[in-house]
């Protein structure tokens, strides 16, 4: 049974989730998720249950051990904060209205009521795996209580009846229910493919079942930001000031007055 919790998500597109706790009560967390803490919260950082299990957290792309946040004071409610880890939005998931399971992208995990396990679980078609923005290695997360997830941009819930199929970016997914059936196709058209600039392959998402889409994929945000540094780097070798150039490295940077 996992611990039954209050929460409240704040922020807009940093948002962060407040997680109010009874005696005896825990929340655990992805390392480094921690915002803050009240005094009464006693932090315990361990494997979660043995070698195997930091491993296969591991292999989700999570670290080895995780963080339990434990009320540990004999009344009154403790708090716990925690951030994610780049602008987005954070879904409060309630695994018990899912079946008691769900699939999230991998490092999609934030936190979690304690009692919440978090599993591997692999994409059960080759296609998926290989082209897929996940790869072959997903996250379950398990039980029967409260868990968050963060994705990146604006988050979208669609809901697709039995049979109803929904394309998407291979990077956009987040997660979604396993009752839905996950592959990849092949863009149709030469031209589509070479030259549309959304890749080769598409998600194919065919339900019933709930799937969350993320707007902004970090993968996407962190190739922007790689292409205008070496932009930067490049401007600079060959003397390019201006808007182009200084305006953009002194942000990158940290220096930029305004």
């Amino acid at each position: 049974m996992a611990d039954v919790i209050d929460y409240r998500v704040l922020g807009d597109d940093m948002q962060l989730v407040e997680v109010a706790l009874d005696p005896g009560e825990a929340v655990r967390a992805e390392a480094g998720a921690m915002l803050y803490i009240t005094k009464d919260i006693q932090i315990q950082t361990t494997t979660g249950g043995g070698m195997f299990k930091g491993l296969k957290r591991i292999f989700t792309g999570e670290s080895f051990f995780i963080t339990s946040f434990l009320h540990g004071g004999a009344t009154g409610k403790a708090i716990a904060a925690f951030a994610a880890p780049y602008p987005g939005k954070i879904i409060p998931l309630d695994l018990k209205d899912f079946g008691g399971r769900f699939l999230v992208q991998r490092d999609g995990f934030l936190c979690a009521a304690a009692g919440i396990e978090i599993e591997v679980a692999f994409t059960k078609k080759i296609g998926a795996g290989l082209f897929g923005g996940e790869g072959f290695i997903l996250q379950r997360l398990t039980g029967n209580g409260l868990a968050f997830v963060h994705a990146g941009g604006t988050v979208v819930r669609k809901d697709l009846q039995a049979g109803e199929t929904l394309r998407v970016d291979t990077g956009c997914l987040v997660a979604f229910s396993e009752s839905v059936d996950y592959d990849i196709q092949l863009i149709g058209g030469v031209r589509n493919a070479l030259f549309g600039g959304e890749g080769l392959f598409l998600a194919t998402l065919t339900g019933p079942g709930p799937v969350y889409l993320q707007s902004l994929p970090f993968s996407r945000l962190a190739d922007r930001i790689f292409q205008a540094a070496r932009f930067e780097q490049k401007g600079e070798k060959k003397g390019v000031g201006g808007l182009g150039g200084s305006l953009l490295g002194g942000i990158l940077q940290g220096d930029r007055k305004f």
